[in-house]
């Protein structure tokens, strides 16, 4: 069995070597029997661009041709140590992002994703370049908003540096740790393994030329966001709100955040998601769900611009559950967020 399955990996190369992974030694270790199978991958360099493709195409060749599911075939990486290395000589293709804009909030569940996705696709729409850093690194969702679960960013040498192929999803350029990872996956890092994947997703993903880079912010405030802080030029935020007390509350943490000393990064507005519900048979009524105002009479007493509220629309969990953010689909959508992102074009313009 072993020697099958050594065949059969001799048909994956390494992009970067030209060698198949066999050849040139990076089988280390296979473990076959009882239905299972186990392939222990050593990589020669640390955060081998190529590890995870490989990896994958390791998982679905031995499922394929041995007729096993993919939960009874565990494929182990094992790279060498990186080299330590001062920061200030650190790579990076960042250097064509224009504005950088932050999607955070208070507290989950309030549709900070869904906001991130259909802002994009507005200023896409508008003319602009637009890409989106999935830095939500325990729940990334952007894969599945854009209908995308299934990409594997490949790699390509520029100068002698390693890079990562982002998506393009619906004209955005995509980059999200979903991609490395299975959907039934549950990450169990400590903060500075979620750190270490964000700066490499940063830095390393070919961005190109941008005129916005959106960040889609887990929930709350933490590590990820002082990293996204530390290692991008943040040109402003937004905070996303339901209009109830309970998610209110958490804004202001948000803010307080974005404004504390040596961060001081405007809070460019806020933004009211599922503002009330209007169902099609009764088009004048709203009914409002969720409270009513919360998060625009808090930007209104403390000093920060309100860009808008986006009622509960059907069309918007429907596009998000199919991969296809409303915005780029429904023109009633479009006209809402399309309001929303010309006050924050406005607003940012105003901070540069």
């Amino acid at each position: 069995m072993e020697q099958k399955i050594k065949a059969l990996l001799s048909r994956i190369v390494h992009p970067e070597s030209g060698r198949n992974i066999v050849e040139s030694g990076m089988v280390e270790h296979i473990d076959a029997g009882e239905g299972r199978v186990t392939v222990t991958l050593r990589f020669e360099k640390a955060r081998d661009p190529f590890a995870v493709k490989i990896k994958r195409q390791v998982e679905e060749a031995i499922a394929r041709e041995l007729s096993l599911d993919r939960e009874h075939v565990a494929v182990i990486v094992r790279e060498a140590a990186p080299k330590a290395a001062p920061a200030a000589s650190q790579h990076t293709f960042t250097g064509g992002i224009g504005k950088v804009l932050a999607v955070a909030s208070g507290k989950g569940g309030v549709g900070k994703s869904t906001v991130t996705a259909n802002l994009a696709l507005t200023l896409r729409n508008m003319g602009y370049r637009v890409g989106i850093l999935d830095a939500d690194i325990y729940g990334p969702s952007q894969p599945k908003m854009f209908g995308v679960e299934g990409y594997l960013p490949d790699a390509e040498r520029i100068d002698g540096e390693d890079c990562i192929l982002p998506a393009d999803a619906m004209g955005i350029k995509l980059m999200s740790i979903g991609f490395f990872i299975k959907p039934s996956d549950a990450l169990i890092w400590r903060d500075a393994m979620a750190t270490n994947a964000l700066r490499q997703m940063i830095h390393q993903t070919k961005w190109g030329g941008l005129d916005f880079l959106l960040v889609d912010l887990p929930p709350g405030t933490g590590g990820v966001h002082l990293a996204v802080i530390s290692e991008l030029k943040v040109t402003g935020a937004v905070i996303v709100s339901t209009p109830q007390q309970v998610a209110v509350a958490d804004v202001r943490r948000g803010v307080e955040m974005f404004r504390a000393d040596k961060i001081e990064i405007p809070v460019v507005g806020i933004i009211e998601n599922m503002a009330w519900f209007t169902p099609k048979e009764l088009p004048e009524n709203r009914y409002y769900i969720f409270g009513h105002g919360g998060a625009r009479a808090f930007a209104e007493q403390n000093d920060v611009p309100f860009l808008g509220d986006i009622p509960i629309v059907q069309s918007v969990m429907d596009g998000s559950e199919e991969g296809r953010p409303a915005a780029g689909t429904d023109p009633a959508v479009e006209s809402l967020y399309r309001s929303i992102a010309e006050k924050v074009v406005e607003n940012m313009a105003k901070t540069c």
